[in-house]
């Protein structure tokens, strides 16, 4: 028992629009059974270009019923049957969300004509209503309009039986299969091709640029995670839509997926991520020797030809850093320029530079060389910190590893990325919590 629906609507999405119109077909597998359709208030304007598109004006729907008001003949119509529509989580997420909101919990099983004629008529350039109703002879005299896209759905699932589609739709309804989750324009062998492994994949829209990067522990079920939940928002909603393939790359494990995730999105800036797209400035402290021989300490923005004694992606890091330096080893706030009070040095010049320079020794020691060595039961996967800044990481044999004798040795066995300030940080917790896991180079 199927019920095929179509829904004109305020806005893409339902959090903060209404329907304006419904359609709902009953089908018995066979034939129609019966139809109901209604314009509905949706107690919000109608955008000039909705209007110009399905012909509904706010004049059309002012005297039409609220949604509250038909929401009990709408549940009654559609419980214990299929939903079908085309696009169907369009549709299913509407029409779910403002049942909801009237008290009704009401759930169903999906089947999409999209999926379905894609998969009964392979070949077509686009899938969506009007093109693949105009391709297969399907006329609809009121496009655009709730009762002339169900009718035409309507006949698209006839036909798609008549097809042979009956295999289709007995597998896109069985228990588990994950088709009716997926975003419209995707197809489900993209989906079939994810690996359960560690890695990056990549969101792409129609013109194959990417649009979304993610990392994950197992890119398919992170990849699918995406598709579920109740995020009704419209940038989500946005989001799927755009979303036409996936693209992927394998890593040995999280950690390297964690740090190809940071370099693909600082090189490809896609526009559904977030975090890590800020410009990065970074600050460094600096020492050198004023006039009077003094070996002064200032914090600036980072040089690109000169090597800080510690460098910060904040501000207020630096300065942090910089005043626990004059509190540990008793430096001079003033020739540090953290005090405009001018306080002679008793001991003279050659003593407080043995002092600055015993400073900068010890915070040196946070621009470590460092390797964090990871097995994922087959290969070593090595990451390497050299100096405070990432530099690369790669895959090493135990023979390779013995035979390094230098940093040198070591760099020629990775593959060299950018670093950033997520990067090295993401190292510096991941050495903190898993000191098991690293090789100081100075013990090879």
């Amino acid at each position: 028992m199927y019920a095929i629906v179509d829904i004109e609507t305020t806005g893409s999405h339902p959090a903060a629009n209404g329907i304006t119109e419904i359609a709902i077909i009953l089908h018995d597998g066979t034939e129609v059974e019966g139809k109901y359709v209604t314009f509905i208030n949706p107690k919000v304007p109608i955008p000039p270009f909705v209007s110009q598109l399905t012909g509904i004006y706010n004049y059309t729907v002012a005297d039409a019923p609220y949604f509250e008001d038909v929401a009990d003949k709408i549940y009654n119509l559609l419980k214990k049957r299929i939903f079908i529509a085309h696009n169907v989580n369009f549709d299913y997420t509407f029409i779910k969300h403002h049942l909801h909101a009237v008290g009704y919990d009401w759930q169903a099983r999906k089947l999409c004509t999209v999926r379905l004629a894609r998969a009964v008529f392979p070949g077509y350039p686009k899938y969506g209503l009007e093109h693949i109703t105009k391709a297969l002879g399907i006329e609809n005299e009121r496009a655009h309009r709730a009762e002339g896209d169900a009718l035409a759905t309507t006949t698209l699932f006839e036909m798609c039986k008549q097809k042979g589609g009956e295999a289709a739709i007995k597998e896109m309804l069985k228990k588990g299969n994950q088709e009716h989750i997926l975003p419209p324009n995707l197809p489900k062998e993209q989906l079939k091709q994810l690996p359960q492994s560690p890695g990056v994949y990549y969101f792409k829209d129609v013109k194959g640029k990417v649009i979304y990067v993610g990392k994950a522990k197992q890119i398919k079920d992170r990849v699918i995670s995406h598709f579920t939940g109740n995020d009704i928002s419209k940038k989500r909603q946005d989001f799927l839509r755009k979303i036409f393939t996936i693209d992927y790359k394998e890593t040995p494990t999280e950690l390297t997926a964690s740090i190809l995730e940071s370099v693909e999105i600082k090189r490809l800036w896609p526009a559904y991520n977030i975090s890590q797209k800020r410009l990065e400035q970074q600050y460094g402290i600096y020492s050198f020797e004023d006039q009077n021989g003094y070996i002064r300490l200032a914090i600036d923005k980072k040089k690109q030809y000169l090597k800080p004694i510690i460098s910060t992606g904040l501000y207020a890091d630096a300065h942090r850093i910089l005043w626990q330096m004059v509190k540990d080893f008793k430096l001079n706030p003033h020739l540090c320029f953290l005090s405009k009070i001018i306080i002679n040095e008793p001991n003279g010049v050659q003593s407080y530079n043995l002092a600055v320079q015993n400073a900068i020794n010890h915070f040196s020691a946070m621009r470590e060389t460092f390797i964090i060595k990871e097995h994922n039961g087959v290969v070593n996967a090595y990451a390497l910190m050299e100096e405070g800044s990432f530099y690369g990481m790669g895959i090493i044999t135990n023979s390779q590893l013995k035979k390094a004798k230098t940093i040198d040795d070591i760099k020629q066995r990775l593959k060299q990325y950018p670093s950033n300030a997520t990067i090295e940080s993401m190292l510096y917790l991941f050495k903190e919590r898993n000191p098991e896991k690293v090789i100081k180079f100075n013990r090879l």
